[in-house]
C-alpha cells in the first residue's frame, strides 16, 4: 500500500496533516520490521530441543508485548506530529451564525379558523407560532442569534436577538392573538426588527448582509402605525438586511374565533385580503423572497425553504471557528506505553548481558 492509499483511511481524522500521518505510520511498521529482521545471533543452547520437547514456547509472548508496545507509542507520536485538533461538537458561538429576527403578526385576522390539524380547526396564529418555535430553535442550535417581533395596532419585541433556546421559546409561548392591538402596522413591525438586527450586529460587520436577516409573517395588508411600508424597507435595503415575507391565510370569508380564541361562542365570520403585491415588493427590495402559505404543509415548506437559503457555508462557518491543537493526550498516552515497554523488558522479560 502506498503512502498516498494510506492516507486517504485516514483523511477523516482531525489532524492538520493527514498525509504526513500516513507516512509517518508507514516509516514506523517499517523501522519495527527492520529491528526485527536486525536481531542479534542467538547463543547456540544444546538443551534448545529438549526443552521445545517438554512443550517449550519457540516465541516469547513479552517479546511481542514489547515490539506491540513501541509500535503503538509511535503510532501515538505519529499523531502528535501531524497536529491533531480538538472537533467542538458544541454550536459555535453568537455572532459565527446569522443575526435573525422573526417577525409575527398578532392582529385580530389571525384569529382565523381556517387550518385544519389532525381533523381539529386551529387559529393561523396558533399554526404561525408552532411553525415559527420549531425554526428558530433549530437556527439557535445551529449557532444562529433569533430575536421576536410581534406586531398588531404596535410592533414590540418580543424577546431581542439570543442564543437562549429556552428564552426563545417561552416568548413564543407567550404569543396570542391581539396583545400587540387587532390592527396591522406592518411599516412599524419592519422597522423595529431593522433596528434589532442593526445595533446587535455592531459596527463592524465583516460578512455584510449575510449575517442579517429579517422574516416577516402576516396574513393582511398595513393599515395602522406611524412609519410608512416603502420607508421600513427602504431603511432595510440601506443597512443590508435582507427580508423574507410570507403571506398567511386563505382567501374569503373566513371563521374568527372569540377573544378566547375557540370556535365557540362570539364566533363570526370576516374577510381579511392578504398584500401579496405589496409582501413581494419588500422582499425584492431587499434580496429577498416572497412566499405564501395557504395550508399548514405550505407553512412549513416554506420556512424549511427559507432555513435552506439563509446558510452560512460550511467552508466559511468552519474558518470561523477555527480548532484548537490538542497534542497532550497523545504525548501521554506514548509516554505510558513507552513505559510499559520498558516494565516489559526488564522486568517481564529479563536477558542475559
Amino acid at each position: 500500500m502506498s503512502p498516498v492509499e494510506l492516507g486517504a483511511g485516514f483523511s477523516g481524522l482531525p489532524v492538520d496533516h493527514p498525509w504526513l500521518l500516513a507516512v509517518l505510520i508507514l516509516a514506523a511498521a517499517l523501522a519495527l520490521a527492520a529491528s526485527w529482521r536486525g536481531r542479534p545471533p542467538r547463543i547456540a543452547w544444546p538443551a534448545l530441543e529438549e526443552v521445545r520437547a517438554a512443550g517449550g514456547r519457540r516465541h516469547d509472548p513479552a517479546a511481542w508485548l514489547s515490539r506491540g508496545l513501541r509500535l503503538l507509542a509511535l503510532l501515538a507520536l505519529a499523531v502528535v506530529v501531524a497536529g491533531p485538533h480538538a472537533q467542538d461538537p458544541r454550536p459555535p458561538p453568537p455572532g459565527e451564525g446569522i443575526d435573525l429576527a422573526l417577525v409575527v403578526d398578532t392582529s385580530l385576522s389571525m384569529r382565523a379558523l381556517d387550518a385544519e390539524v389532525d381533523g381539529e380547526w386551529r387559529t393561523r396564529l396558533d399554526l404561525a407560532r408552532e411553525v415559527v418555535r420549531r425554526f428558530a430553535l433549530h437556527r439557535v442550535a445551529d449557532g444562529d442569534r433569533v430575536g421576536l417581533v410581534v406586531f398588531g395596532e404596535t410592533a414590540f419585541t418580543q424577546c431581542p436577538l439570543t442564543s437562549d433556546g429556552r428564552l426563545l421559546a417561552t416568548a413564543l409561548g407567550r404569543v396570542v392573538p391581539g396583545m400587540a392591538g387587532e390592527a396591522t402596522a406592518l411599516g412599524d413591525a419592519l422597522a423595529l426588527a431593522v433596528k434589532r438586527v442593526s445595533f446587535a450586529a455592531g459596527p463592524d460587520v465583516s460578512r455584510g448582509d449575510v449575517g442579517r436577516v429579517v422574516v416577516l409573517l402576516t396574513d393582511g395588508r398595513s393599515n395602522a402605525g406611524v412609519i410608512p411600508v416603502d420607508v421600513a424597507t427602504a431603511l432595510a435595503r440601506e443597512r443590508g438586511i435582507r427580508v423574507h415575507t410570507v403571506g398567511i391565510g386563505s382567501e374569503g370569508e373566513v371563521a374568527i374565533a372569540g377573544s378566547q380564541g375557540g370556535a365557540g361562542r362570539g364566533l363570526r365570520f370576516e374577510r381579511h385580503d392578504l398584500d401579496s403585491e405589496g409582501l413581494s415588493r419588500i422582499a425584492e427590495a431587499t434580496g429577498g423572497r416572497s412566499f405564501e402559505a395557504r395550508t399548514p404543509a405550505d407553512l412549513e415548506a416554506v420556512y424549511r425553504e427559507i432555513d435552506a437559503l439563509e446558510r452560512i457555508p460550511r467552508e466559511e462557518r468552519e474558518a470561523l471557528r477555527g480548532h484548537e491543537p490538542v497534542p497532550e493526550p497523545f504525548l501521554a498516552l506514548a509516554g505510558v506505553l513507552l513505559l510499559g515497554e520498558v516494565v516489559t523488558t526488564r522486568v517481564l522479560r529479563r536477558r542475559l548481558p
